[in-house]
């Protein structure tokens, strides 16, 4: 045999042996250690597992249990379907169960479905019998809380030290009321251990105190709203105020609003949030106020001389103040005339505005009339050219003397007595109003 043949076959001979007790290298060693199959447990392990938990719950003990290869089905009748539920899924969890077939009917006797509620109340009453003699003192702080409460709901004398409004006591009242009262709740429910129930009640609160306040926003702000205006005291009863360019004479002051009779006897409720938050003009908390009106006479005329004979008329006046004195002020040129301004003051407590107002400026006609002081109307002036000329100037015309109506010495005095017709309706108004008003009578403190 040649050599070269001979070594090959040689090679090939040891490529096919093996060591003892070693694998061949395509062979996976995972693959042929045996598999361990768990035997599952006997049906009638499961069964007696599942009815011996069955006998100890009330619920349960009518109910069947029967097993065939891991396959549970419950038989019977259940009080209802918390009870069905539970029991399917108390045998899901046992250990071996492959399925749980429900076969339960509820019972339709309403002994067994109130059997458990009965139990729950009888559990209940237990409980509360061992817990008597803390909720019999938990019930009597409560009381005590109560009384005082109410004890100090009563001591009106020392909530008239505050000198708030009746409104801002009421309130004060009320909440210590409440403050007293909501600690003893607390204090109750401390000494029955019942801290979760306080946790519920607050946090109940403060999503209750939330709601309301966006429900009731607009009310609430009229109501504080109110309270600060008590006590403030912008304004009193008969006042003269204007609120938001309404003018009106203050009859009321309720919870909610500020009623109003205007100038023209209507009676108009603004909202106590919008009196707050507009300007407010008060025309009565100073007794002296200013009128003030614009006469114009002709550019032609002496204004200094003008202005006297205006003053003087004023002054005719028995209304019109002497201190602070008229005056009589070149306010504006206009197209044709010069516009002069008179002021005046009166005590607008004796005497009506308007009918002050209307005297001083029928004197001050009266006076230029005589004076043969003009207050033209409108005056336009024509240059005429003649053609082919010079331009002519024209002549200027010459101041037209005013006419001088007939003197009346006899006319009759005007009545300027402060007008009370808006103040008897006034007082009606708060007569037959059934609301209570925060604001002291007329001429007394808060």
């Amino acid at each position: 045999m040649p050599p070269k043949t001979f070594l090959t076959a040689l090679c090939a001979g040891f490529m096919c042996l093996q060591a003892p007790g070693q694998a061949p290298p395509d062979t996976d060693e995972g693959q042929r250690r045996p598999v361990e199959v768990k035997a599952p447990a006997p049906d009638q392990t499961i069964r007696e597992r599942i009815a011996g938990i069955f006998s100890e719950v009330e619920e349960f003990q009518q109910i069947g249990v029967r097993v065939q290869s891991g396959v549970v089905t419950l038989t019977g009748e259940v009080p209802g379907p918390r009870a069905r539920n539970e029991a399917l899924a108390l045998v899901r969890r046992t250990e071996g169960v492959v399925i749980a077939l429900d076969r339960l009917e509820e019972t339709a006797e309403v002994a067994a479905q109130l059997s458990p509620a009965m139990a729950k109340i009888h559990d209940l009453g237990r409980s509360l019998s061992a817990k008597l003699p803390m909720i019999v003192i938990a019930v009597s702080v409560l009381v005590i809380f109560v009384f005082l409460a109410n004890f100090l709901h009563r001591r009106e004398r020392w909530y008239n030290r505050l000198r708030v409004s009746s409104l801002g006591k009421n309130l004060v009242r009320r909440l210590v009321r409440v403050a007293v009262i909501t600690l003893g709740v607390v204090i109750a429910l401390e000494i029955l251990a019942a801290t979760a129930v306080v946790g519920a009640l607050l946090g109940a609160a403060g999503l209750a105190g939330i709601a309301l306040g966006f429900a009731l926003k607009n009310i609430i702000e009229n109501y504080l709203s109110g309270i600060l205006l008590s006590t403030r005291n912008p304004f009193d009863i008969g006042d003269l105020i204007e609120i938001g360019g309404r003018t009106g004479k203050v009859a009321l002051l309720t919870a909610r609003d500020t009623v109003l009779v205007t100038p023209d006897g209507n009676h108009l409720r603004i909202p106590n949030g919008m009196v707050i938050n507009s300007e407010l003009l008060n025309f009565t908390r100073n007794p002296l106020r200013r009128f003030e009106f614009i006469v114009g006479i002709s550019v032609d005329l002496d204004l200094n001389e003008a202005r006297r004979v205006g003053r003087l008329a004023m002054e005719q006046n028995p209304a019109v103040l002497r201190d602070p004195e008229p005056t009589v002020f070149v306010d504006s040129i206009g197209e044709s005339t010069v516009n002069l301004k008179f002021f005046a003051w009166l005590d607008q407590t004796r005497h009506d505005f308007l009918k002050v107002r209307s005297q001083a400026i029928r004197l001050v006609k009266e006076a230029y009339d005589e004076a043969g002081i003009e207050m033209p109307e409108p005056i336009y002036r024509v240059l005429l050219r003649q053609s082919g000329g010079d331009a002519g100037t024209g002549t200027p015309r010459a101041p037209t003397p005013g006419r001088k109506p007939p003197k009346n010495d006899e006319a009759p005095g005007e009545d300027l007595a402060a007008d009370l017709t808006i103040d008897r309706q006034m007082r009606d108004e708060q007569r037959q109003s059934k609301e209570e008003n925060l604001l002291p009578p007329a001429g007394t403190g808060p």
